[in-house]
């Protein structure tokens, strides 16, 4: 199996990085679902205009994550999520992609 990387890199106005970084210190049922590996949550430094969050999961192979995807957990978390962004008029998301990535070579401290 080869493992993948999803990573979803989001757009924050500025000065308001710390409300979207708590939704992520709390583990999610992501952090539960089968083939799950790990979770990294990157604050990009040095933004002149807009910041920038990437949130990274790390899957034991592409069917893992698409079946997350596929889950009632992850609609409902991403539904309530929507949800929420559609109530408030001053949202500090101002957009969002998604990157997919293989996991080619990856490397563990020598012991």
């Amino acid at each position: 199996m080869t493992m993948i990387k999803a990573v979803n890199t989001l757009r924050i106005k500025k000065g308001r990085t710390e409300e979207i970084l708590a939704r992520f210190k709390t583990p999610k049922s992501v952090h539960t679902f089968e083939g799950f590996v790990f979770m990294e949550v990157l604050k990009k430094e040095n933004t002149t205009d807009d910041e920038e969050l990437q949130i990274c999961t790390t899957w034991k192979s592409q069917a893992y994550f698409d079946a997350w995807r596929e889950s009632r957990a992850s609609e409902k978390a991403h539904a309530a999520k929507k949800k929420q962004e559609q109530k408030s008029e001053d949202s500090p998301i101002l957009g969002s992609e998604l990157s997919m990535f293989e996991v080619s070579i990856q490397h563990e401290p020598a012991e």
